[in-house]
C-alpha cells in the first residue's frame, strides 16, 4: 500500500539532488526506496534502501537528503556482499568512513558525531577495514541509518514489501550500470568528471559497461538547449533547473514492424525509454509503428500498456520523417534493422538509429547515430 507522504518526502529529495549534482540524482532514480518501521532511521540490504518514513521526516530536508544519498552509496558501491566473513560493525565503520566523506563532497550535512579521515576517505572499503584497529567499529552507538552500525543489513526487514527474485551478482549488475548511467548523464552535462571518478573505491570494482541502455539514457536525458549548445555557465549558478522546466524534451520514438525487428528488441527499447519518462519528467515520448507507412502517433507513458504493433511489410523510413516535420520533435528514435529506403535529405533534429544485431553497418546510415543492441536483446 502506497504512503503518498512518503512518496512526497523522497521525490522532494530526489528533485533537490538534481540542483546539486547529476551525478548522485541519476543514482538515487534508479534506488528503490521503501518505508519500514523496523529500520530506526535508514538501512540497506544492496538491493533496496529502506527509511522509516516517522523518524525520517523529522529531518531537515539537507539532512534527509544526505542520509538518503549514504544508504543509496552504501548500494551503488557493493557495501552489503563485498562484506563476505568480514566482521559486520567494523566492516560498517569502514563503509561509512567513506561514504561520509562522498556526502560531504556533494554539499550536504553528515551527523555530527559520524567519523571522518581525510585519508581513508580515499581508500577502498577493505583497505579501510584492514587499517581500523583490532575492535574498532565493534562498540559504538549508531543511529540506524547515516552513521549507524546497522545500516548494511544481511536481508529485509520483514515489514517490507516483497521483491523479485534477484541473485546479489543481478544487483551488483544493475547497480554498475546505474553509476555507468550516472558518469554518462554527468559528462553530457560538461562537468567532464564524475564526484567519484577517480575513487579508488571504483577501481576496486569491475568497471561498468557503458551498455545500449546507458547509451540510450545519456541521449534522452538532454533537453533541447543541450542540444542547441546551452551555456554551461548556467549550471553552476543554479539556472539548470529552471531550463529544463522551460524546455522540455519532445521525442519521436519509431518502431520498424516490417518483420526484421524481433519482439523482444522492441519491448527492450520501450521499456528503457518508459523508465526515463518515469524518471526525467521533462522528457515527452509519442511512439509510432512503422513499415512502409507510418502508424500513430500514441503517447507513451512510463507504466502504460504500450500500443499493439501495426504493419508487416516493407521497409520505408520516409513516412516517419515526414510525420516528424508535423510533429516537431526535438528528438527521433529509430528502431530497425537499416534495410530500407532513407530520406534524400537528413532531419534537422538529432536521430538515433537503435539496430538489433545483424543490422546495416554504422557508415549505411546517411545521417544520425548508430545505437547498437547486445547480441540477445
Amino acid at each position: 500500500m502506497s504512503d503518498p507522504q512518503f512518496e512526497r518526502l523522497v521525490s522532494g529529495s530526489r528533485l533537490r539532488l538534481r540542483g546539486k549534482s547529476a551525478f548522485f540524482a541519476t543514482l538515487l532514480l534508479h534506488a528503490d526506496i521503501v518505508p519500514s518501521r523496523e529500520v530506526l532511521l535508514a538501512g540497506t540490504d544492496g538491493e533496496r534502501v529502506y527509511v522509516n518514513p516517522e523518524n525520517a521526516a523529522t529531518l531537515t530536508p539537507d539532512s534527509f537528503d544526505g542520509l538518503l544519498l549514504h544508504e543509496v552509496l552504501h548500494a551503488a558501491l557493493s557495501h552489503v556482499p563485498r562484506r563476505g566473513p568480514r566482521e559486520k560493525k567494523k566492516w560498517n565503520r569502514a563503509a561509512n568512513l567513506i561514504v561520509n566523506g562522498m556526502v560531504a563532497q556533494a554539499g550536504l550535512p553528515i551527523p555530527p558525531d559520524a567519523p571522518r579521515d581525510d585519508h581513508m576517505e580515499q581508500l577502498s572499503v577493505e583497505e579501510v577495514y584492514t587499517a581500523l584497529g583490532e575492535g574498532e567499529g565493534e562498540d559504538g552507538e549508531g543511529n540506524g541509518g547515516s552513521d549507524g552500525d546497522d545500516d548494511l543489513m544481511d536481508g529485509p526487514p520483514s515489514d517490507a514489501p516483497p521483491k523479485g527474485q534477484r541473485s546479489g551478482d543481478d544487483a551488483k549488475r544493475q547497480w554498475g550500470q546505474a553509476l555507468a548511467q550516472a558518469r554518462s548523464v554527468e559528462a553530457m552535462l560538461g562537468k567532464g568528471d564524475d564526484p567519484l571518478g577517480l575513487h579508488r573505491e571504483l577501481r576496486r570494482l569491475e568497471p561498468a559497461r557503458l551498455d545500449w541502455k546507458s547509451q540510450l539514457w545519456r541521449f534522452l536525458a538532454r533537453t533541447p538547449v543541450d542540444f542547441g549548445g546551452f551555456d554551461r555557465r548556467f549550471i553552476g549558478r543554479g539556472m539548470y533547473l529552471e531550463a529544463l522546466d522551460d524546455e522540455s524534451l519532445r521525442a519521436l520514438i519509431a518502431v520498424d514492424t516490417s518483420g526484421s525487428v524481433d519482439d523482444e528488441a522492441v519491448r527492450a527499447l520501450i521499456g528503457e525509454v518508459q523508465g526515463v519518462l518515469g524518471a526525467y519528467p521533462h522528457v515527452q515520448a509519442t511512439l509510432y509503428y512503422a513499415d512502409t507507412e507510418a502508424y500513430g502517433p500514441y503517447e507513451l507513458r512510463a507504466g502504460d500498456e504500450v500500443p499493439a504493433p501495426q504493419g508487416g511489410g516493407g521497409t520505408d523510413f520516409r513516412p516517419v520523417f515526414k510525420a516528424a516535420e508535423t510533429a516537431e520533435p526535438d528528438v527521433i528514435i529509430y528502431l530497425t534493422d537499416g534495410y530500407g529506403d532513407f530520406p534524400t535529405a537528413a532531419p534537422r533534429v538529432p536521430t538515433l538509429w537503435v539496430v538489433p544485431a545483424g543490422g546495416l553497418e554504422d557508415n549505411g546510415f546517411p545521417f544520425g547515430d548508430v545505437l547498437r543492441l547486445e547480441d540477445g536483446q
